[in-house]
């Protein structure tokens, strides 16, 4: 296996949670991404980062962006990932999007909503690594939806320790 092919197979090996991350340009259009490398930063002050390929159509909006809105994708949501994953479609025709925190499209039944504030934009070789400052959350009931091996799952159910 080449370096490149090992790495890749290493990291499907790395479970990552499901996200939309969703902003609004200068003009009112709507840009968003399916992301698997969603995690948090720093909790003083809260930080959360999101990478997001540089030849990506949605680069531009996000790395002018000054707010975007991560949405964190419930078990029943594999579609919506899907369809923010397409090239070349309006990723919004679903209908699933509605204006949640600082006006941003999100989705009602998220596992969570993370809204940020763009607080630095860092080179990650073919990506770039959005860095925002957390504005507002929501947590919601549903549990999330995660990516393994290259495919879409539900995380495994957490054991109890009698106590």
């Amino acid at each position: 296996m080449t370096s490149h092919d090992a790495f890749r197979a290493a990291m499907a090996r790395v479970p990552g949670p499901v996200a939309v991350a969703t902003t609004i340009d200068a003009a009112g259009r709507r840009w968003g991404f399916t992301a698997s490398s969603f995690t948090s930063l720093s909790l003083e002050p809260p930080l959360v980062m999101v990478c997001l390929g540089k030849a990506a159509s949605t680069h531009a909006a996000f790395t002018g962006t000054g707010a975007f809105l991560i949405n964190v994708l419930a078990v029943d949501q594999e579609g919506v990932a899907r369809q923010f994953a397409r090239s070349g479609v309006d990723r919004f025709t679903g209908g699933d999007m509605v204006p949640c925190e600082l006006g941003l499209p999100g989705l009602p039944g998220a596992a969570a909503r993370v809204a940020c504030d763009l607080h630095t934009v860092a080179d990650g070789g073919d990506h770039s690594i959005l860095i925002g400052r957390v504005t507002a959350t929501f947590t919601g009931a549903a549990e999330p939806l995660v990516y393994y091996e290259r495919t879409f799952t539900r995380p495994a159910a957490m054991m109890r320790v009698p106590g």
